[in-house]
């Protein structure tokens, strides 16, 4: 019953580019004593990150691609379309991209879109250290650059997947046009847990409560600490915020005021944009993907379908 209530709730919870010839000289040429290489070296940059972004952008399938000198692992499907964003799906804790993989195709089907496994999860390297939100950033970045270059995206997150995806977008309006929060980690988890649950409880639900708090610590497969934070804005794009029906019946003492938690923390994604809108997905526990792939499926498109007729 005990495991049961751990793999139920916590998871609710807690959760180079070929054929290019360059012609070396001997001797750096100069332009009143100073090095034109440095120029050079910038252009030829350039042409690489942009060959990178139309490799990234055209790729089927899964390969590996480099994030501050990690490995990560990534997958995409479906064409680039023009005028509509690439879709990035962002999974769980403890969720590697192949979890997503039913959701990716038939995204596909319509729309270019991409998922990875973040450093510690799936077929990526482990962290070098403890993460932080900037860390998880970082990587999303690195991988939204090759995936879409300097184009438009949706970012679509369930559980931990959504809060990565909420904090990013405030600080990337430029190219984060739209969000799909599928039962996103509330925004202030341990404040929260700590009141559904208080310090005099016992058994399963304290159990579920310290568990979860050690993880938002750090003591997860990303080693990433997920401190408490207000809900920032990301501007006035399409957001789809969609939380389960019920998932904390395992907890029947303290099953209420969880489920109340954590709707209130859904409430709160609202703020991230005046055109937020939230729903329940009827008969789904926390992973809406797949007890509910309709409703998910149904969300993306929509966000992506605004966040494209914004771009005109």
């Amino acid at each position: 019953m005990l495991r049961t209530i751990k793999a139920t709730a916590m998871a609710a919870l807690c959760c180079a580019v070929a054929g290019t010839g360059l012609v070396a000289c001997e001797e750096t040429p100069t332009v009143d004593g100073k090095a034109i290489e440095e120029s050079v070296d910038a252009a030829v940059g350039d042409v690489l990150d942009d060959a990178d972004a139309v490799i990234g952008a055209t790729f089927t399938g899964t390969k590996k691609i480099k994030a501050g000198g990690r490995s990560v692992n990534l997958s995409c499907a479906g064409a680039p379309a023009d005028g509509r964003p690439v879709i990035v799906l962002l999974a769980g804790a403890g969720d590697g991209l192949d979890k997503m993989a039913d959701l990716r195709k038939t995204l596909g089907e319509r729309d270019r879109v991409c998922s990875y496994d973040r450093l510690g999860e799936g077929a990526s390297d482990q962290p070098a250290g403890t993460q932080r939100q900037a860390d998880s950033g970082k990587v999303l970045t690195a991988v939204l650059n090759h995936v879409a270059g300097d184009g438009p995206v949706v970012l679509a997150g369930h559980s931990l997947g959504g809060l990565i995806a909420a904090r990013y977008a405030p600080d990337h309006q430029d190219r984060v046009k739209g969000l799909v929060l599928m039962d996103a980690t509330i925004p202030a988890l341990a404040a929260g847990l700590a009141k559904a649950v208080p310090d005099a409880a016992t058994g399963p639900a304290a159990e579920l409560r310290d568990q979860t708090l050690a993880a938002n610590q750090g003591q997860n497969p990303e080693r990433l600490v997920m401190e408490d934070a207000k809900v920032r804005s990301a501007g006035d794009i399409p957001v789809a915020v969609i939380q389960h029906e019920t998932q904390f019946a395992e907890v029947p003492e303290y099953g209420p005021a969880l489920e109340k938690m954590w709707s209130a923390g859904q409430q709160q994604w609202l703020a991230l944009s005046s055109r937020s809108k939230l729903t329940t997905a009827a008969g789904s526990g926390h992973y809406i993907y797949t007890d509910r792939p309709d409703l998910a499926v149904e969300a993306v498109r929509d966000v992506t379908a605004q966040a494209a007729a914004d771009q005109r």
